[in-house]
């Protein structure tokens, strides 16, 4: 199984994770290297300064990230790719909600494991009231952990470096398309709720008409932000598995 993929799958993660912050919007707080202000105190036993998590280093947070996930989430039985498309949410959004997805996604193809467990976190990320200040940032590291996990999982089917990247290079042709598509369904969106706007003091000042018009404009805003997001999102995931393409024979 997947015992000797922790060290691989805590580069990746610490690669998103980064050095030190303290956002105020962020409620885990202080945060270095993903080990957060609270995360540390319970791991030490007792009350830590700020400076504390700001002098954290890899020797220091690896053993809180095996046993307070990896373990947790039973990341040495899972297959590579999917024990990181398990692992990264658990320290994310937490153990319990990792396991969670992981249970409502299980396939027996560990690829499309990786994609439902990203697909079901993205979907709870969106709903969050953090998402305008973070999402952006959420999307292209859940994009990441999607295209790395489908590409350990499929070496770990046995498929050639050429095969793996090949997959990842036509992900990313699909991604594209899909940008394009969101991208014209969010234009004509946009350009109707503009026209809409530019007709309605023409056409009538009856009451009525002019809150069912602005029902409608506001709807038609909503769909063009709707399918702008998914044209951001779209792209994530193609520059994702570019990445992931090129890096095969590295």
């Amino acid at each position: 199984m997947a015992a000797g993929n922790f060290d691989q799958c805590l580069a990746i993660i610490l690669k998103h994770e980064g050095g030190y912050v303290d956002h105020p919007r962020d409620p885990g707080g202080a945060t270095n290297l993903g080990v957060t202000i609270g995360t540390l105190r319970a791991w030490r036993g007792r009350i830590v300064t700020k400076a504390e998590v700001r002098a954290l280093t890899f020797s220091d947070v690896k053993p809180i990230y095996r046993k307070n996930y990896w373990d947790v989430v039973g990341g040495d039985s899972l297959t590579p790719g999917v024990d990181l498309a398990v692992f990264d949410p658990a320290v994310n959004s937490g153990p319990a909600r990792a396991k969670q997805w992981y249970a409502r996604a299980r396939n027996a193809d560990p690829v499309a494991t990786v994609r439902n467990i990203c697909d079901i976190r993205m979907g709870f990320l969106r709903a969050l009231g953090t998402w305008s200040t973070f999402g952006k940032g959420w999307t292209r590291r859940v994009a990441d952990i999607r295209a790395r996990g489908e590409a350990m999982a499929r070496k770990a089917l046995g498929q050639t470096p050429t095969q793996v990247r090949e997959a990842a290079t036509a992900e990313a042709e699909r991604a594209r398309a899909d940008a394009r598509t969101a991208d014209q369904k969010s234009v004509a969106a946009g350009g109707a709720a503009a026209g809409s706007t530019a007709t309605v003091p023409i056409v009538s000042f009856d009451p009525a008409f002019l809150i069912i018009s602005a029902v409608v404009i506001a709807a038609l805003v909503v769909l063009a932000f709707y399918f702008w997001h998914r044209e951001r999102n779209a792209l994530e995931v193609k520059e994702a598995y570019q990445r992931v393409a090129a890096e095969v024979d590295a």
